[in-house]
């Protein structure tokens, strides 16, 4: 079979990681913060939460899932439009989210997205991406896709950024039965 070339748009969108961009402002998160098994309960179901909003098509509310310095940048009605207008290149599926680990106000989580690429490439698609959370005002936001931000976090906390460096995402498309990876970078 033919290898398919799926513009890396596709998978950028299909990601948190760029759907998503966040400007998470590095504080006094403590890298050495014990954490409860109800913090990495509430990481994980506000990512599925996120995961589905994002599927469903519900893109004012997710708004508010970003972080108060990512909205301060970007309108609603602009962050709403401008997902609507990638609504018919994918359609997402399911996610597998992997165990959240938690310190602070900060934490970060495996997860692997999985979707139908809309024609005329008709795939399935799969997209393994870490993603970034941040704890504001009591609740758990997306903070994924701003590296710079995250960059900076991770300095302030080298004990963190060892244990949980920022992983490049890896999008794979399926051919004849099996996932291969599709290389975003080169595609630039």
């Amino acid at each position: 079979m033919k290898s398919k070339r799926i513009p890396s748009l596709i998978f950028l969108v299909f990601a948190f990681g760029c759907v998503l961009p966040a400007n998470l402002v590095a504080g006094s998160f403590s890298s050495e913060a014990a954490f409860a098994p109800s913090d990495q309960t509430d990481v994980r179901a506000a990512v599925e939460k996120i995961f589905s909003q994002l599927r469903d098509g519900q893109y004012e509310a997710l708004y508010d899932t970003l972080p108060s310095s990512s909205r301060a940048r970007m309108s609603r009605e602009r962050f709403a439009s401008a997902l609507q207008k990638t609504r018919n290149l994918y359609q997402l599926d399911r996610i597998e989210i992997g165990a959240a680990r938690v310190s602070g106000d900060l934490a970060v989580v495996d997860t692997v997205m999985y979707a139908h690429i809309a024609p005329p490439f008709n795939a399935e698609g799969k997209l393994v991406v870490q993603q970034y959370l941040v704890r504001e005002d009591g609740s758990w936001r997306v903070a994924t896709g701003d590296n710079a931000t995250i960059n900076r976090f991770l300095k302030s906390n080298p004990t963190f950024a060892r244990k949980f460096p920022i992983k490049r995402p890896q999008a794979f498309i399926k051919q004849d039965g099996k996932w291969v990876e599709f290389n975003t970078r080169a595609r630039k």
